[in-house]
């Protein structure tokens, strides 16, 4: 991936890798950035955990895969990466979308085990992966809009002067 900052970060049980792929590959063909682990080329250990922290701290949009696998799994990875996820969605404005809950089988919401900041926000029921038209529209809605008020607001932080602090005195 190039730009992280304009990418999507996809976090699932590895036993819903192939419902992940689905999604990934429906982005990637309408040019979203993906950050899909599986194609990571690292192996699990301190290196690989490092690279996914910096991919959260810097994706532009979250997507936790819940279903029936993540139901199972009280431990797993993934459930690190959606702590992350909902520690860094804590510093983002209210109305501002980032965590993107995306459930992939009957699994419901109320007793889904996530984390409390996954419930303030709409999910998406993808059966499969599999991303409908008008929820691929709605996402790359949401991707175009985060990524251009990412761009805006590095633009301003480029050409601004330095701020001028003096005391009072």
């Amino acid at each position: 991936m190039n730009d992280s900052s304009k990418a999507v970060f996809l976090s699932y049980a590895s036993q819903d890798a192939e419902a992940a792929r689905r999604i990934c590959e429906t982005l990637r063909a309408s040019d979203v950035e993906v950050w899909f682990d599986a194609e990571g080329g690292l192996e699990h250990g301190d290196e690989w955990d490092a690279k996914i922290r910096k991919q959260i701290k810097e994706c532009v949009l979250f997507i936790p895969i819940i279903s029936a696998h993540t139901q199972a799994r009280l431990e797993g990875y993934f459930r690190i990466e959606w702590a992350l996820a909902a520690e860094r969605a804590v510093g983002i404005a209210d109305g501002v979308p980032f965590v993107l809950p995306v459930v992939i089988d009957d699994t419901r919401e109320p007793e889904a085990l996530v984390p409390d900041r996954f419930r303030k926000v709409q999910w998406m029921r993808l059966l499969g992966g599999v991303l409908t038209p008008p929820v691929q529209q709605r996402l790359l809605k949401l991707w175009s809009h985060r990524t251009s008020a990412a761009k805006h607001a590095a633009e301003i932080a480029r050409t601004s002067p330095p701020a001028m602090f003096s005391e009072a005195g």
